[in-house]
């Protein structure tokens, strides 16, 4: 990835697939709201976690996955989103969102794009949406993840 600062120059934006990504940002929005349908059958803590003002967020989310999903197919370099990803995971830690339900994002996303791409233009996509998945999960493991602890685990650490 190219950074202006160190005098390089921009990524072209010719080098990957540019139909299709202009395809998958033109229904980015759809491409969301699929993805978060698909979430939520997933993973039922979704319902229990958010309420309506947190699910209109996931689905803003969503929808940046998606944009930047394009913008990976555009320059052809998956790296893009799984580079934008890593450093949204902060972000997300501190508005207390576990990265597993980032995950399922991915997923959804991953299963909604067959409506937009051909089956020859999917596996970029596919191979994107993997890379940002393996840093969600990477992270994941890290300490301050908001996600369910395993209560005798726990216990073990408190030494009570």
């Amino acid at each position: 990835m190219s950074h202006p600062s160190l005098g390089l120059p921009p990524p072209d934006q010719s080098a990957g697939l540019p139909a299709p990504a202009g395809r998958v940002r033109d229904r980015a929005a759809d491409l969301a709201a699929r993805a978060l349908v698909v979430a939520l059958d997933r993973d039922a803590s979704f319902r229990e976690r958010y309420d309506e003002a947190g699910l209109r967020a996931r689905l803003h989310d969503a929808t940046i996955l998606a944009d930047r999903l394009a913008t990976a197919l555009e320059v052809g370099d998956p790296d893009v989103l799984s580079e934008f990803v890593d450093q949204t995971v902060p972000v997300y830690r501190r508005k207390r969102v576990p990265l597993d339900h980032l995950i399922d994002l991915c997923e959804g996303l991953k299963t909604a794009l067959p409506v937009v791409l051909a089956e020859a233009e999917r596996a970029p996509a596919y191979e994107a949406l993997d890379a940002a998945i393996a840093v969600y999960r990477n992270q994941r493991r890290l300490a301050g993840d908001a996600r369910k602890r395993n209560r005798f685990i726990q216990f073990i650490y408190k030494g009570a």
